[in-house]
């Protein structure tokens, strides 16, 4: 939309359904995929924060991590704390820039997030199977696609 259109009218009534039903839909999936993961033991914050490090290369360093949570450093820091005295993640000197420190998965905490990553992975991907079409499942990839451009900046 240009600058100097006029402004977007009030959502379609299909458009306050659809939000609707996507987020409670996303909602109730990421519970069952996180179920089915085994990884109860984890708050969604260690989940998503153990995530974000095995997708990283050389580590994050904490304010990174909390921008990309949404949170303040200090609780990002709560969270790393809680994960390294599991053993899942450890503190290391950024190696081009001696006075920040970079968090980074330990060997124990990467092979405890892929297979996490597995485990959901594969439970989805059955779910799908056992209980979508060929056809249906098309559709899903479908509306994936429809999705992801609402995320794109």
């Amino acid at each position: 939309m240009s600058e100097d259109s006029e402004p977007a009218a009030e959502p379609a009534p299909s458009a306050v359904h659809a939000s609707q039903r996507v987020r409670s839909v996303i909602g109730k999936l990421r519970r069952r995929i996180r179920a089915a993961a085994g990884t109860g033991d984890f708050t969604l914050t260690q989940a998503s924060t153990v995530g974000r490090l095995l997708d990283s290369t050389g580590g994050l360093t904490t304010s990174d991590l909390a921008v990309a949570e949404g949170m303040r450093h200090q609780s990002m820091a709560t969270t790393i704390a809680a994960l390294a005295a599991e053993g899942l993640v450890e503190r290391q000197r950024d190696p081009e820039d001696g006075r920040r420190l970079l968090i980074a998965l330990t060997p124990e905490g990467r092979r405890r997030a892929e297979e996490g990553r597995r485990a959901r992975g594969e439970w989805l991907a059955a779910e799908l199977q056992r209980k979508c079409t060929e056809e249906e499942r098309q559709t899903v990839i479908a509306a994936m696609a429809v999705l992801e451009r609402l995320v794109q900046d």
